[in-house]
């Protein structure tokens, strides 16, 4: 007579996590505290709350990074470790920048349309990724990605900063650069072009980033 199956244990689902993976989490983590406290900036309208949101981008940054290495450090790669990659990513490198942004005083017709193809962008270049890593890794050594199709979209940390640059000399809201244009019904301030240019980075084809 064989065996009954064993119910699954509590919190399984963590237990097979490998240490990358935690590490990974916490790149999500301080994405969603960079959310939060761009949303606390627009409550409080204190400057800190708004440096401390776009802090946040590069803290995860590195969480991004030190996943990576771990991960081949102690070779432990997995499709699950992949798509926790990606999720985070999105949560950090796209939502986080882009409500930032909105928080800066991106908030014309044209500027959320930018913001939300910047999004956009980043999560069909991390579908992108995750569907055509395996085919750019045949034939290398070590089965490892030498590129990346179009700019990562961690290259958003950019973005980030130029934002945090703004707030520090008090050019944002009303003050921001370049002011605003009426197009039509709506406004565009010129620094959510910025977001336009990131976002078509990342989804261009042609553009080969080697790979860190």
């Amino acid at each position: 007579m064989s065996a009954l199956p064993q119910p699954p244990r509590h919190f399984s689902m963590l237990r097979g996590f490998h240490l990358a993976d935690f590490f990974t989490l916490g790149n999500a983590a301080f994405g969603m505290a960079s959310v939060f406290l761009a949303m606390q900036f627009l409550v409080t309208r204190d400057t800190t709350h708004f440096l401390l949101a776009a802090l946040m981008t590069p803290i995860a940054f590195v969480f991004d990074v030190l996943d990576g290495r771990i991960a081949r450090w102690r070779q432990q790669h997995s499709a699950l470790g992949r798509e926790l990659d990606s999720l985070a990513d999105v949560i950090s490198f796209g939502v986080g920048p882009a409500t930032l942004g909105f928080a800066a005083g991106l908030s014309g017709g044209w500027d959320i349309a930018l913001l939300v193809y910047f999004v956009c962008c980043g999560v069909s270049r991390l579908a992108r990724f995750n569907v055509t890593a395996e085919a750019l890794a045949e034939g290398n050594e070590g089965g490892k990605v030498k590129y990346f199709e179009g700019t990562p979209i961690p290259t958003s940390v950019v973005l980030t900063g130029v934002l945090a640059f703004a707030a520090w000399q008090g050019r944002i809201g009303d003050a921001l650069y370049g002011g605003a244009w009426m197009l039509g019904p709506w406004a565009l301030h010129p620094m959510a072009l910025l977001f336009g240019l990131s976002g078509t980075l990342m989804v261009s084809k042609t553009l080969r980033i080697p790979k860190w």
